[in-house]
């Protein structure tokens, strides 16, 4: 048969329905098949085993920078995103084994981070870094109920938005002109300078962080505070007609339009939740534009999700970016009954886990290409397969 004939062929196109019930024009996307090749639920097990396996420091227990050098961790922040996938292994298999990994990986973290001290200033020295554990921290509370978790959820979050007494900042939140600070002025910590930026990595977490804390106590602090944010976020850093997502702003400066799927994911993960709070469609209208500008323009023409780099620099943190994307794609999908994206996510898994190194069941960020058994492969490379198939059930319609 022609091979154009047989790509038109599996090419399905369907209207989306929302939560609302109503038919959206814009959400037209394509059904990708992938042939024959389908992960599984055991295949979910092995990538996640062979992560751990390669990947953990079993002393330490959190993450290595990579598969060569035993003796340095990958990047703070990240680990927020690992515990992340553990605890989506737990829901997805209800293994207790991974519930005493959970534990063991947070008891890793107190020894590495000053017992999440968040006053000290030259562990956590950028606003993101924390806000990345106060998700992940709530995320744990409301999984285990362990009041220390919602506890560090809480002071992390005051942290971030109010600042330090010990270190002199004021914190992230920009009283006067709106909008998350990425870092502050380590020199000067007291001031408060424009020009440290905006990013959509600090505001989006920050709406993500709020509203988990939201949903946990009731505090309708919170969300006030992620409405306030996810404004602000929306009028400055974000493309209402086309759904991509600004990596910064600068004073009253235009928008820097780098575009990150990480930036992508946290702007729907934040929609999707207020959204679901709310029932305000005009949130769940931006999560779908989100999501279709990600799919449909940033992927490849097969559907395949961007990385960043040349895929051998074992020092670039954004390979972890398409498994924060796989934590907010799941919500949007399952919580606003929007599953016409899951055969895009099917159809990357499908790609990734193919293309694996079949010997040690690593993958890299780049889907496309086969990984090889001698590849030295970084945490954050080898954790986006993972990230999805934890979140994005397998498919097991007949042929």
């Amino acid at each position: 048969m022609n091979k154009t004939i047989t790509l038109i062929s599996l090419i399905v196109f369907s209207f989306s329905l929302t939560a609302c019930g109503e038919k959206d024009v814009n959400s037209f996307v394509p059904s990708i098949n992938n042939g024959v090749f389908k992960y599984t639920d055991k295949d979910a097990t092995d990538a996640f085993s062979a992560f751990k396996t390669y990947l953990l420091e079993p002393e330490r227990n959190l993450y290595l920078r990579d598969t060569k050098d035993l003796d340095r961790l990958g990047a703070i922040w990240t680990q927020a995103i690992y515990w992340d996938i553990i605890m989506n292994a737990y829901k997805r298999t209800q293994n207790s084994d991974y519930l005493t990994l959970m534990d063991k990986f947070y008891q890793g973290g107190q020894r590495e981070y000053d017992n999440f001290n968040w006053d000290n200033g030259n562990v956590w020295f950028i606003y993101d870094d924390i806000m990345w554990w106060t998700i992940s921290m709530g995320r744990a509370y409301e999984l285990t109920k362990d009041v220390k978790y919602l506890n560090l959820a809480k002071s992390s979050f005051i942290r971030v938005w109010s600042g330090s007494t010990v270190v002199g900042d004021p914190g992230s939140y920009d009283p006067i002109k709106g909008g998350m600070f990425w870092n502050w002025d380590h020199e000067n910590p007291g001031s408060q300078s424009q020009g440290m930026g905006k990013m959509s990595c600090i505001n989006y977490p920050t709406v993500i962080g709020a509203m988990t804390l939201y949903n946990i106590t009731k505090d309708e602090s919170y969300l006030t505070k992620a409405k306030l944010i996810f404004n602000w976020a929306h009028t400055n850093l974000f493309d209402s007609k086309l759904g991509r997502v600004a990596d910064s702003k600068h004073g009253t400066g235009t928008p820097d339009w780098t575009l990150h799927d990480y930036n992508q994911a946290t702007c729907i993960g934040a929609a999707v939740m207020l959204y679901k709070a709310t029932n305000e469609k005009h949130f769940l209208d931006d999560a779908i534009l989100t999501a279709n500008y990600t799919m449909n323009t940033m992927s490849d023409i097969n559907g395949i999700m961007p990385y960043e780099g040349d895929g051998t620099d074992i020092n670039n943190e954004q390979g972890v970016y398409n498994a924060i994307l796989a934590q907010y794609m799941i919500r949007l999908i399952e919580d606003c009954n929007q599953p016409q994206y899951l055969s895009w996510l099917r159809n990357n898994i499908n790609t990734g886990w193919k293309n694996r190194d079949k010997t040690r069941n690593l993958t890299t960020k780049n889907y496309n290409k086969a990984t090889t058994k001698d590849q030295v492969i970084s945490c954050y490379d080898a954790c986006s397969i993972v990230a999805l198939m934890q979140v994005c059930p397998a498919d097991t319609t007949k042929e």
